[in-house]
């Protein structure tokens, strides 16, 4: 058993009693380097409840055994199209010595990876990618003190679109890692800068959330693409000489890129030549069609009930434009619109998803009442779902590989 360390200062004496009892109770299970400062992670994730926080300690130490994460993961050999496709990467250490971790999100294709390989092997690459960066911690706590033992990261989401994110298996594979996360790696982030986040993304993080614990919330910093702002925020923590220029540092790569994406692999595109599995088009998805004539409205109405749900559309128009918007309405006929209206124009679909709460009616609405001269082809495909009832949310690795096994030989056929 590791002495007590300094991370008892600053605790009360309930709280410091709690960690007596947790220590005792998990004793069997400790390794060297599970000091005072791993034990009382757990123990705030669970609000200084020591049986609680036995039981969720315990859980995860079953979790890892069964993902090999202290035995087979060291050995596991990534798949190529995820050591070539794989967007992270760490360029130094913030001012208190935690590392810092990069991850260009637009380079996830998550669409191509998961044609490619199985969800376990992707879930297995970025779990490789958190041991390694903690293990990392680890040591530089040994020097720095352990502020070092908490996590920097730079999520960045230029060009970020929510279509990946609304098809099924992308989902899922979110929700999973999320569920993963809050549940096996309590108070590890210091702070996430989420970067370039466009308005959509708002919608996106709003349903996510719901998911979170509200430590890593509050860890979470979120900018637009007024690169002066974050950039300014970064360097409060950071030294300009540990990240890329790009993220307002003075490093580059041999190449001299301000990405350094030499140490930061970029991810992209997956080439079709990866692909596994026979790619289901989401243009073969099947939309409702109608025409909607001059100086009328089309509604859609869906039904939430209780609990928290999520509404998902895909609508477009074949030419010119149409207004859409969507309303809610409770069960005393309080109405109001909670998205939109916005005009949708001839092109690729627009895609969103945004919560919803009930009991109450929800209305996606097409206005074609501002035009005298044109009826409007729209096509659309709305819902409401569940997640943790409508998704596979699993951390079984053996259920994704016969998923994947399943798929393939559907496939073959």
């Amino acid at each position: 058993m590791a002495p007590v360390s300094n991370a008892v200062v600053g605790i009360d004496d309930d709280q410091r009693f709690a960690l007596m009892k947790f220590r005792r109770s998990v004793k069997d299970v400790m390794k060297p380097e599970h000091n005072d400062h791993f034990l009382l992670r757990w123990l705030r994730a669970r609000q200084w409840d020591a049986d609680a926080a036995e039981k969720m300690l315990r859980e995860s130490l079953k979790w890892r055994e069964k993902w090999g994460l202290d035995t087979t993961l060291h050995n596991w050999k990534a798949p190529d199209v995820l050591e070539k496709h794989f967007p992270s990467g760490s360029t130094g250490f913030d001012k208190e010595g935690s590392p810092i971790i990069i991850v260009p999100f637009v380079g996830l294709d998550v669409w191509g990876l998961l044609h490619s390989i199985s969800k376990s092997d992707v879930i297995r690459m970025i779990l490789r990618h958190l041991e390694n960066y903690l293990t990392l911690a680890r040591k530089q706590a040994e020097q720095y003190g352990e502020n070092a033992m908490k996590l920097t990261v730079i999520f960045d989401l230029e060009g970020f679109s929510i279509r990946q994110y609304a098809w099924k298996p992308a989902a899922e594979l979110v929700f999973t890692l999320l569920q993963m996360y809050e549940a096996n790696y309590p108070e590890i982030l210091k702070t996430c800068f989420i970067v370039n986040a466009p308005k959509v993304f708002a919608l996106a993080f709003s349903v996510v959330k719901k998911f979170m614990h509200e430590y890593t919330i509050s860890k979470i910093k979120i900018y637009g693409s007024d690169a002066r702002k974050w950039q300014s925020q970064i360097l409060q923590i950071v030294d300009k000489d540990q990240i890329p220029v790009h993220y307002g540092g003075t490093m580059m790569d041999e190449n001299g890129d301000p990405r350094c994406s030499l140490i930061v692999k970029t991810g992209g595109k997956i080439p079709k030549q990866f692909y596994t599995k026979n790619p289901t088009s989401e243009s073969e998805k099947e939309y409702t069609r109608l025409t909607i004539k001059t100086g009328e409205k089309h509604y859609v109405d869906l039904i939430c009930g209780d609990g928290d749900s999520v509404l998902k559309w895909e609508v477009g128009v074949d030419s010119h434009d149409i207004k859409f918007l969507i309303k809610r309405r409770d069960e005393e006929g309080n109405e109001s619109v909670v998205h939109g209206p916005k005009k949708v124009a001839e092109g690729p679909a627009d895609v969103g998803i945004m919560p919803v709460t009930g009991p109450a009616t929800y209305s996606v609405i097409f206005d074609n009442k501002s035009s005298f001269l044109r009826s409007k082809k729209v096509y659309y495909h709305v819902l409401i779902a569940i997640p943790s009832r409508d998704l596979n949310i699993s951390d079984e690795p053996e259920e994704a590989e016969e998923a994947v096994a399943s798929s393939a030989v559907n496939n073959n056929k």
